[in-house]
């Protein structure tokens, strides 16, 4: 019989508790943390919000997508507002694509230069 078995599973009570159970204090320290992080500052709760909606489709979380998208519009951002970071963070993904390229092009040439002395 096969075992049906969900890539990401739901969160629960019981992971929650199994986590604690494993390391106490480094959850303490994130929990500080990322309240630290997220406390209005300098950046208000829905540009934070919004940045780590775009974070979190860069790093492809889909837990941190949806517990941030909550964030978000709980703190007041539209859905167009959240729409326009996600398309901010792919364009940053596919910049940081493009913008590598030079060492690609940059190995061509060292490439290149390795078969010409070949040649001579």
């Amino acid at each position: 019989m096969e075992h049906e078995h969900a890539m990401y599973p739901a969160s629960s009570a019981d992971i929650a508790r199994k986590r604690r159970a494993l390391a106490p204090k480094q959850l303490e320290a994130f929990r500080a943390f990322s309240a630290a992080a997220f406390a209005e500052g300098e950046l208000d709760a829905k540009t934070k919000q919004l940045i780590a909606v775009a974070v979190a489709h860069v790093t492809q979380c889909p837990y941190c997508i949806r517990g941030h998208t909550d964030g978000a519009l709980k703190a007041g951002a539209t859905e167009g507002q959240i729409m326009e970071a996600i398309w901010v963070a792919a364009e940053m993904r596919a910049g940081g694509s493009y913008a590598h390229s030079s060492l690609a092009i940059d190995q061509m040439a060292v490439h290149a230069e390795a078969a010409e002395r070949r040649k001579a």
